[in-house]
């Protein structure tokens, strides 16, 4: 008797959230975080409209313990940051291959740290590899699933770097 009534509630909460997803379903935008566990949306705010996108994107994907996300997003805004800083200061063509495509990430990195124009911060040099490994483990290998405390352990490299990266491309 007891499992026939938590099976016919069970039943009618799937018909009732099948409704509430079909009537609210999730935005056609980037939604807003509701945290700010990883970017503190003041550094970016002001910046550009999908850097804040992309690191709301961040802050939602660790909210919900999506960690493989999270650490491919920060990757894409590291690569997206770099390419700010070279572009605020006109010399793109320096991270762009022959047909004019940006080049990986790895040679975006070892430009951003040799690159004369600016003067990179040692701890952030440092942070770009610790960013990128986490971020390539998360893209590209199939057996590798992060878990909370491999982002929690890059979290001050994350800061450090966006906000090195978000000053050197004269967004602040």
């Amino acid at each position: 008797m007891l499992d026939e009534n938590i099976s016919g509630v069970l039943a009618k909460v799937k018909v009732l959230n099948d409704e509430l997803r079909a009537n609210n379903p999730p935005p056609e935008d980037t939604g807003h975080s509701t945290e700010q566990p990883i970017i503190y949306m003041s550094l970016v705010q002001g910046t550009r409209g999908y850097i804040e996108k992309l690191s709301h994107q961040i802050n939602g994907t660790y909210e919900n313990g999506w960690y493989d996300g999270c650490a491919v997003i920060i990757r894409r805004l590291i690569e997206t940051l770099i390419i700010e800083c070279f572009e605020s200061k006109g010399i793109a063509h320096k991270i762009q291959n022959s047909t004019g495509d940006f080049v990986y990430l790895s040679d975006l990195i070892s430009a951003t740290i040799s690159e004369s124009s600016w003067n990179i911060g040692r701890n952030a040099k440092k942070s770009l590899k610790a960013l990128k490994d986490i971020g390539d483990k998360s893209a590209h290998s199939r057996r590798f699933i992060a878990q909370r405390r491999d982002i929690d352990k890059v979290t001050a490299d994350i800061r450090n770097v966006v906000q090195e990266l978000i000053f050197l491309a004269s967004l602040k």
